[in-house]
């Protein structure tokens, strides 16, 4: 089947254009800021807190109500103070619900919150470096995904990376 030059031209054309359309970071880049996708570490806890959980379905609350996961402290006996997360709040189990450094004691909350759960935690615990790096973690996670969601989508646009040479 013989070409006409006018689709010989349409296609040299196109073939150029896809040629020119070159993947970069930067690209990648000022398309999430386009989708208001804000880089980690640009915005402040309550900002990323209210995005992933918007993003992943999920919900934090300070009301003692029907969740699905806990977040609170305790006093023992003797005054000591001990932390809990506990998917029970009426029975939990000590051996894996208990934590005695505070240091640990968000370590479930990145999961719950992929999972979409409800989430009880006291107010003022909010304010810890604990939860806010939990919450900074799981934003990480999302700007990820939303990354590689551009580059995709970029992709499909016909954008390719540079050929290293």
């Amino acid at each position: 089947m013989e070409q006409s030059p006018h689709m010989i031209s349409c296609t040299v054309k196109n073939l150029l254009k896809m040629k020119n359309k070159k993947l970069t970071e930067d690209l990648i880049l000022q398309r999430l800021d386009e989708k208001g996708v804000i880089y980690p570490r640009e915005l402040d806890t309550e900002e990323a807190e209210k995005i992933v959980l918007k993003h992943y379905d999920a919900e934090i609350t300070t009301e003692w109500n029907s969740c699905q996961l806990y977040f609170y402290t305790q006093t023992t006996a003797d005054g000591y103070e001990v932390y809990m997360a506990t998917e029970d709040d009426r029975s939990p189990y000590i051996e894996q619900d208990l934590y005695y450094y505070e240091s640990d004691w968000l370590e479930k909350l990145p999961q719950a919150i992929y999972d979409g759960l409800c989430i009880y935690i006291d107010e003022y615990n909010k304010d810890e470096y604990a939860y806010q790096d939990a919450i900074e973690e799981v934003y990480e996670e999302y700007w990820n995904d939303m990354k590689q969601e551009v580059e995709d989508e970029l992709i499909e646009e016909g954008y390719e990376y540079e050929e290293s040479k």
